[in-house]
Formats: C-alpha cells, sequence, structure tokens
C-alpha cells in the first residue's frame, strides 16, 4: 500500500451519522431572548404589541427545553426593554399571565418498524403456567420496552401601561432601567454564526 487512508462507505456512513447527530445535539438548546419566530405551537421568543399610546401587551413564549422562570424573567426583561425603546422611564403590570402546554408522548421501542403496521407476535407454553403470549399491541409494562414522557412549554404575557418620573408607588410597577441593569446579565442571547 502507498501510505493513502481507505474510507469504506461504512465509516463514511457513520462519519455522516455522527456528525448529523452533533448538529441535533447542538440545537437542542432552551429559547435564547430573541424576536418571536416559528407559528402556532412552535412560536418561541417575545412579541409585543401597542395597544394605547401607554399601554402594550408583551408575549415570550420558549420552547420544550426552557423553564418557566426563565420565561417569566424574559418577559419582565422585555417589558423593561420595550419601555425604554419608546422614551419611558417605569412600568406596571396590569395583567400578568403564565400559560402551560402540556404534551405527553409514549415512545416504543418498535415503532412502526419495517413491518409498516404489522408487528410480531409470540406464543410460548411452559408446563406450571400454560401458554403465554407476548403482542407489542398491547401495553404490558414487564414486557414492553416503551418511555412515557411529559413536556411542558411555558407563554408569559403581561399588559403593561408605561410612565414617566418617578417609579409609582405601587407594588406592581418597575423601574425600567433598574430592571435592565438587574436582568440584563441573566439573559441568553443566541449565538453569533461564523
Amino acid at each position: 500500500m502507498s501510505g493513502k487512508i481507505v474510507k469504506h462507505p461504512r465509516v463514511r456512513a457513520l462519519t455522516a451519522l455522527l456528525a448529523a447527530g452533533i448538529a441535533v445535539a447542538a440545537c437542542a438548546t432552551p429559547t435564547p431572548y430573541q424576536p418571536a419566530t416559528g407559528s402556532g405551537a412552535y412560536r418561541t421568543g417575545f412579541s409585543d404589541q401597542q395597544i394605547e399610546s401607554d399601554r402594550f401587551q408583551v408575549r415570550f413564549a420558549g420552547n420544550s427545553l426552557t423553564a418557566r422562570d426563565t420565561v417569566e424573567r424574559y418577559l419582565l426583561f422585555r417589558a423593561a426593554e420595550l419601555t425604554l425603546q419608546n422614551g419611558f422611564d417605569n412600568f406596571t403590570l396590569v395583567t400578568r399571565d403564565t400559560e402551560t402546554r402540556t404534551t405527553t408522548t409514549v415512545d416504543r421501542s418498535w415503532g412502526a418498524g419495517p413491518w409498516g403496521g404489522w408487528r410480531p407476535y409470540w406464543r410460548w407454553y411452559r408446563p406450571r403456567f400454560g401458554w403465554r403470549a407476548w403482542d407489542p399491541w398491547f401495553d404490558d409494562p414487564f414486557m414492553n420496552d416503551f418511555d412515557v414522557r411529559t413536556i411542558n412549554q411555558y407563554e408569559a404575557t403581561a399588559e403593561i401601561i408605561v410612565g414617566r418620573g418617578p417609579k409609582p408607588d405601587n407594588v406592581r410597577a418597575f423601574n425600567a432601567r433598574e430592571v435592565v441593569e438587574r436582568l440584563g446579565p441573566t439573559i441568553e442571547y443566541p449565538k453569533t454564526r461564523r
């Protein structure tokens, strides 16, 4: 041999599969602080709408990896940022709510598999117990291999009234600059692509 490395098709396929797995794993991160993208159940990020000259509705939706407290913190940060962007100094929360969207999935090891809708079925005889059967259509927790997962996604919504000057004497009022200063270091922005 002349010292060349011979790449077999299996090695190339395994390398491609590994690269794809790493790429997918890199995408599996909590929702960063960014404008909303996607639609419906897949809409994540912040959005806002001006209702009156001094009233806004603000939303932040996270993906299934974003914790509830992160979604609520990003909502407050967006409210403060929006207040400052519009030339105001403080905001008061008129309403605030966090919705939870829960999805339960069952992952079965057999899936449809190469058999399509057909699945294997076995019967066997044991002298003490008689005829026994295994059928993947029925969930027997001792025989079937399946995983039940509950996935939560959170979306926080608030209606705010913005104002100028010192913060009102109200427990629902916030100094926008102070909120940005204190929460700013905890905010995760999208990674920049190289």
